[in-house]
C-alpha cells in the first residue's frame, strides 16, 4: 500500500515511520510512505504557504495554489486516489473506517495548519475528511500517522498473528479484554486461573466475559450497535446492564 503524505513539516515523520511495525511494514513490501513538503510549490521567494482569512478574525488560512499544484503534481489531474484531509470537521477515525481505508491500494492525505485550508480545498480537491478525536491539535501531522498506523496493521503479513486485528478492541465493536504474561504471580497479584486451566472453550468463554465487563465500564456507548448473543445479554444484565438505557462510565461500581 502506497501513502502520499502532504506536509509542511514533513521531517516529523521520518522517526516514528522508522520504528516497530512501520519500519517493518516497509522491510516486507507492504507499505509504501512518500512524503512531500507543500512549501516546494509555493510560488513566490518566501514560500508563502498561508494567509489572512477574508472578512477577518484571528489565525491563518493555508493558500489554495500551493496545495492543488502539490497534489496535482505528485498525483495528477484529478488525482488519481481518494485525498484525505486531516481536520478536526472531518468524520470520527474508527477501525471501521481503518478497515475501509485499508481496501484502496493508494491513499493521500493532507496535512492541515494554522486555522484552517481554504474552503475550496475541500469541496474541489479532497475527496474525504477526517478526525481522529473531539479536540483540536496543530497540525495533520500526528492524525497522519495515526491513520498510517491503524490501516498499516490491517494489511497481510503486517503483524505476526494474522488473526490480530480481527481480536483488537473495537474490531468486533466491543474494547479487548485483559492479557497476562509470565510470571503468573508479581507482587501477590496473580493471573486468572481459569488461564492455566488449558480449557479453550472456558478461556474463550471468560475472554468474552472480560471483553463486555471492560466496554461496559469504560465504553457503555459501544454496546449499543455491538453484536450480542442471549449469552452476552444475560452476563451484562449481571452488571446492572438494561438494553435500552445505556450506563455511563461514571456510574459503574
Amino acid at each position: 500500500m502506497r501513502f502520499d503524505v502532504f506536509s509542511l513539516f514533513p521531517e516529523v515523520f521520518s522517526e516514528y515511520l522508522n520504528a516497530s511495525i512501520l519500519k517493518r511494514a516497509q522491510e516486507l513490501k507492504a507499505l509504501e510512505v512518500h512524503l512531500h513538503n507543500i512549501r516546494d510549490w509555493a510560488i513566490d521567494s518566501h514560500h508563502t504557504t498561508d494567509d489572512t482569512p477574508y472578512g477577518g478574525g484571528g489565525g491563518m488560512v493555508m493558500k489554495p495554489e500551493p496545495i492543488f499544484a502539490a497534489l496535482e503534481s505528485v498525483l495528477g489531474a484529478p488525482p488519481s486516489c481518494p485525498v484525505i484531509l486531516l481536520t478536526p470537521q472531518g468524520r470520527l477515525l474508527t477501525q471501521k473506517i481503518a478497515f475501509e481505508l485499508a481496501e484502496h491500494p493508494h491513499l493521500a492525505l493532507l496535512c492541515g495548519r494554522y486555522e484552517s485550508v481554504d474552503e475550496r480545498i475541500c469541496q474541489h480537491l479532497a475527496t474525504d475528511a477526517i478526525s481522529i478525536g473531539d479536540y483540536v491539535l496543530s497540525g495533520g501531522e500526528l492524525p497522519a500517522l495515526v491513520i498510517i498506523e491503524a490501516v498499516t496493521r490491517l494489511l497481510p503479513g503486517v503483524l505476526g498473528d494474522p488473526t490480530a486485528p480481527q481480536n483488537d478492541s473495537h474490531a468486533t465493536g466491543l474494547l479487548e479484554y485483559p492479557h497476562y504474561t509470565r510470571p503468573p504471580e508479581f507482587r501477590g497479584w496473580r493471573i486468572p486461573d481459569v488461564l492455566l486451566s488449558g480449557n479453550h472453550a472456558e478461556i474463550a468463554r471468560w475472554r468474552r466475559h472480560e471483553s463486555l465487563r471492560r466496554t461496559l465500564q469504560n465504553r457503555p456507548d459501544l454496546l449499543k450497535n455491538a453484536l450480542l448473543s442471549q449469552d452476552d445479554l444475560a452476563f451484562l444484565e449481571t452488571l446492572g446492564y438494561q438494553p435500552g438505557e445505556p450506563i455511563t462510565p461514571s456510574t459503574q461500581t
